[in-house]
């Protein structure tokens, strides 16, 4: 990973933290329902609890981490690891910090890792996730839309052959 990119494991006082990264990501989406503050504060709080209750009851043996990058947390990055699999479950990093290299140095590191175990990446897209096309680029490949979601996979066979971001 770039100088400075670093994970650690979540720890409850970074709650605050991981709601202000999940705002982030739904930012756009909750601009368009002309909601007040309030509202729109109370929406995201139920729905990141949802997400949260539901990721560490179907995925308790996932990694749960805060990235890093000079010390300063800038997303987050779940992960579950399976004997033949890596599922991505969430990586989502803040508006400020996107487009910089670090999302596509986050899962080229876990491509060299499924790739030197043999193992396949997946991950689920939001449909209108503009990440779709770093996804692509770094060889996921979509495999069916089930609803908003796109259910992407990559092979670590093709790890030869799939292009790296570095930055």
């Amino acid at each position: 990973m770039p100088t400075g990119l670093q994970l650690r494991p979540s720890q409850p006082g970074d709650q605050d933290f991981l709601r202000r990264v999940y705002a982030s990501v739904r930012a756009g989406e909750i601009a368009q329902t002309g909601w007040d503050a309030a509202t729109a504060a109370a929406f995201l709080g139920m729905q990141f609890d949802a997400q949260d209750r539901h990721y560490r009851q179907h995925y308790p043996q996932a990694r749960y981490d805060i990235v890093e990058q000079d010390g300063e947390p800038v997303g987050r990055l779940y992960v579950a690891r399976g004997d033949d699999a890596i599922r991505v479950l969430d990586i989502s990093l803040l508006a400020a910090w996107r487009g910089r290299g670090i999302g596509g140095a986050l899962l080229g590191a876990l491509q060299e890792e499924a790739g030197a175990a043999g193992q396949r990446i997946s991950i689920q897209v939001d449909t209108g996730n503009p990440a779709f096309t770093l996804y692509q680029r770094l060889g996921f490949r979509e495999l069916e839309i089930h609803g908003l979601y796109r259910l992407m996979e990559w092979h670590a066979s093709a790890f030869a052959s799939t292009p790296q971001e570095t930055t």
